[in-house]
């Protein structure tokens, strides 16, 4: 029944003209504050972790609001207002943590496509919807109306849930958020290219024991990095190289040449670097 329902929401075609304007606007959001926009991109990424920010956030309104729930029961059942005070704090903390989690959601959002980015909105949209219901038991609770209240927040929790799901066939099935890259297994050096096939400023793709990699030689220099991209395995050797980096064409990861350090995101996680040498007239590679 489950992917019967996440099968429909993949063929909604309204969705995209709905979602794409949505997306566009969050990039240019980030654009438009220059180098600090990219900044707090990067930042709400996770690029500095190594790791999505957002799957980590997650956790503190999920958290709060399980908690609160509990504490809900052990009222009803106690009599006891304290724990009912202490279900109210844990609410708003949830309802803060959710905040951080839609931004560094929906700016990773912005960065997909597809199937991904239907699934994406659907899981956004009802997270919203669980926060509204969580915000208004809050209310509600405060002005004394305690078991409506505690009624909006059991259907908050249940929506939450639905989102959770979603959001795990993001990770699970869509790959959204973990590494693309290929790791090529090549322990002895591997002749993969003449000299003369790669001129100054050039990138190629070649293959390296089965695995694709993305030769590239700037300032006289060779080296290379996994051909996919580790945030939704886009083709380096077609993408943009600057001074030391070279950048996704897909969804614009800029990644360090020498170490494959992330640069900017979206990715997170550091591209695959293979070793490369130059001698008697060829390139050879090994990991």
């Amino acid at each position: 029944m489950t992917d019967t329902a996440l099968e429909a929401i993949g063929r909604q075609q309204w969705i995209e003209p709905v979602a794409d304007p949505v997306s566009k606007a969050v990039r240019r959001a980030y654009n438009a504050g220059g180098d600090a926009g990219r900044r707090a991109k990067n930042a709400a990424h996770g690029t500095w972790l190594g790791h999505p920010v957002h799957s980590a956030l997650t956790d503190v309104p999920v958290g709060a609001w399980m908690t609160a729930t509990v504490l809900d029961a052990a009222e009803a059942h106690t009599g006891d207002t304290g724990y009912g005070r202490a279900a109210d704090v844990a609410i708003g903390f949830g309802l803060a943590g959710a905040a951080g989690a839609a931004v560094t959601g929906l700016t990773d959002w912005s960065e997909t496509d597809g199937t991904a980015k239907k699934l994406g909105l659907a899981h956004g949209l009802i997270n919203v919807a669980a926060t509204s219901l969580f915000a208004t038991s809050l209310a509600l609770r405060r002005r004394g109306a305690r078991g409506i209240g505690r009624a909006f927040s059991l259907a908050g929790l249940a929506t939450v849930f639905v989102g959770a799901y979603i959001g795990g066939v993001l990770v699970y099935d869509q790959r959204i958020g973990v590494n693309h890259a290929d790791d090529p297994d090549a322990h002895a050096w591997t002749p993969v290219l003449r000299s003369d096939e790669l001129q100054e400023g050039e990138r190629r793709k070649v293959s390296l024991n089965g695995a694709e990699v993305c030769v590239i030689r700037q300032h006289g220099q060779v080296c290379a990095l996994a051909e996919h991209c580790s945030h939704l395995g886009g083709p380096l050797s077609e993408g943009t190289l600057n001074d030391g980096t070279i950048v996704c064409p897909w969804h614009g990861s800029e990644f360090r040449l020498t170490d494959g350090h992330v640069v900017n995101g979206p990715s997170t996680h550091s591209q695959p670097v293979i070793e490369a040498r130059e001698e008697n007239g060829g390139i050879s590679l090994r990991t």
